[in-house]
């Protein structure tokens, strides 16, 4: 299966406590990219982004209280194409296992990741930031029932 990912991406800003500040920074750094495209994000962390931005993005709830899972939600139906997620490796989460869902449903869906901020650089500065572009979505459901695994 695959799937067109339009000029204009629909990007998902999501970050751990202690990385919102450097996800903030960023998104100032890289504003005028992220302005050419649609931007949402888990609640504080897309409140934040806006008011010290200016950047317009749509929230979503915070990410213990069921942001990771809309986010997932908007994956599945096509409604990010790829998200940028400041995580902190260093500090258990109290919603870990929503955290690795989302981490999963991405590369389900073939959206691009990017974990850090090195990635978020290159993804955001690559060609393909203005192109379309066709992802290949594996059909799992096909294959677990022709037993193709």
């Amino acid at each position: 299966m695959s799937d067109i990912l339009k000029r204009k991406k629909q990007i998902a800003l999501v970050a751990h406590d202690n990385r919102k500040e450097a996800l903030i920074e960023w998104a100032s750094e890289n504003k005028d990219i992220l302005n050419k495209h649609s931007l949402c994000g888990t609640g504080t962390t897309a409140k934040l982004i806006s008011e010290r931005t200016g950047l317009e993005v749509k929230g979503f709830k915070s990410g213990p209280m069921g942001g990771d899972e809309q986010i997932g939600a908007a994956i599945v139906d096509g409604k990010i194409d790829f998200m940028i997620f400041f995580w902190d490796p260093l500090t258990a989460q109290p919603h870990d296992p929503d955290v690795k869902a989302l981490l999963r449903i991405s590369v389900l869906y073939d959206i691009p990741v990017a974990m850090n901020q090195s990635t978020a650089d290159f993804a955001l500065k690559s060609y393909l930031m203005d192109e379309e572009y066709e992802r290949h979505v594996i059909d799992y459901y096909n294959k677990i029932r022709k037993g193709n695994f």
